[in-house]
């Protein structure tokens, strides 16, 4: 199963998609007219169902094969929406929507798994069901989440699932997966420290709350170099700090900290989120404040499961050749993980070749890799599901 002719016949078409879809980036589940293309695009294919509005503006397509009563049911996952970000591409087909751009290639996932659906519904050389999830928001709102909530499982029947990230680094279409957690749960907290305002020049007559979140931002520091196990991996990272005021001789009433923790395993995630208020409330106490925190849990981890793991692999092999299997985990987080919560399934990362890197201003996704990403996602159906 190398690289489908049919793509290589497709590609430019596809390419065609992604460019569109790039031009018109939008935004979490703002995604109206780019759900809007692709759910007219399925339509156009012969897909044998299609729904719009799922988790607010995700769109499902449904692709039976030669037999629908016996095999499995497979769901592709993409997701559509762009970043804000102003491009700095300078390509043809660069943004029309100031500050917004395709800075992660959620165009090219989107474009490549339409190909695989166009590809599909030509063919249907399986038995079982293909199911096409194109999902909104998967950088800021847990699209993948409003999705499951909304039934996605179950309405469908799905019972795998198989998604898909371009990688800049790893060679164009090339591939890499691993075993176990690919990528991080994703946390966040705001914390608001509280002294009381004086003079710069009268220090003692207050509670100096930027000293105060000066000590809270380094004893941070501490809990992933004395409370976590060093073979476990764990970010503590204070991205902004904003005082309640701006002059330059006021011992500010507050201090807001905004920040975010990142890991690969559900306890070392339940030890950053304990520690972090102990921390924080302790050092704020000692220091004659006080601490309010707001630790809000995003993304879990995404955990490849075992056997999928091995099928994406070997698809993979198939369309490209060798695959990367020790790739090192990444501490970003993917909101596909709640879709691997609910069933079995395993997600891949396909080569973006050396290009700027994601949610960077320069990037863009490499339109060579879309034959063997649209392969990969084509692939995983008939080989999850061959034909009688």
């Amino acid at each position: 199963m190398p690289v489908k002719n049919r793509f290589a016949e497709l590609q430019p078409e596809i390419a065609a998609w992604r460019r569109d879809f790039h031009e018109n980036p939008e935004l979490d589940y703002d995604v109206h007219r780019t759900a809007g293309r692709v759910a007219e695009l399925l339509r156009d294919f012969g897909c044998d169902e299609v729904t719009e509005g799922v988790g607010r503006t995700g769109v499902v397509g449904v692709i039976k094969g030669r037999s629908d009563t016996r095999g499995r049911v497979i769901g592709l996952r993409a997701d559509m929406d762009a970043l804000p970000i102003a491009e700095a591409t300078g390509a043809a087909y660069a943004s029309k929507t100031p500050g917004v751009m395709h800075a992660c290639g959620h165009d090219g996932h989107t474009a490549m798994l339409l190909g695989a659906a166009k590809y599909l519904a030509e063919t249907r050389n399986f038995d079982g069901t293909a199911v096409v999830i194109f999902q909104p928001a998967e950088e800021a709102g847990a699209g993948g989440q409003a999705m499951v909530q909304d039934g996605l499982v179950d309405r469908w029947g799905i019972q795998e699932f198989y998604g898909m990230h371009n990688m800049p680094g790893l060679p164009t279409g090339q591939f890499a997966i691993r075993e176990g957690a690919i990528m991080a749960a994703a946390d966040q907290f705001e914390i608001v420290l509280t002294g009381k305002a004086a003079h710069a020049a009268r220090p003692h007559d207050g509670v100096d709350t930027t000293l105060m979140a000066a000590q809270v931002i380094v004893a941070l520091q501490s809990i992933v170099s004395r409370n976590i196990d060093p073979l476990h991996s764990a970010v503590v990272s204070v991205c902004a700090v904003e005082t309640s005021t701006r002059a330059h001789n006021i011992i500010p009433q507050t201090v807001r900290l905004r920040g975010t923790t990142r890991s690969l395993d559900p306890a070392v995630r339940d030890r950053l989120e304990e520690r972090l208020h102990k921390v924080v409330t302790g050092v704020a106490e000692a220091m004659g404040g006080s601490a309010r925190i707001d630790y809000q849990r995003g993304y879990p981890v995404t955990m490849n499961h075992p056997a999928e793991t091995v099928h994406a692999a070997e698809v993979a092999r198939q369309v490209a050749g060798d695959v990367n299997l020790e790739i090192m985990p990444l501490m970003a987080g993917e909101d596909f993980s709640y879709m691997l919560n609910e069933r079995p399934g395993a997600y891949i990362f396909v080569g973006n070749g050396d290009t700027a890197g994601l949610h960077n201003d320069a990037y863009d996704f490499d339109d060579n890799a879309i034959p063997a990403g649209s392969s990969w996602y084509a692939g995983m159906v008939e080989a999850r599901m061959p034909a009688a």
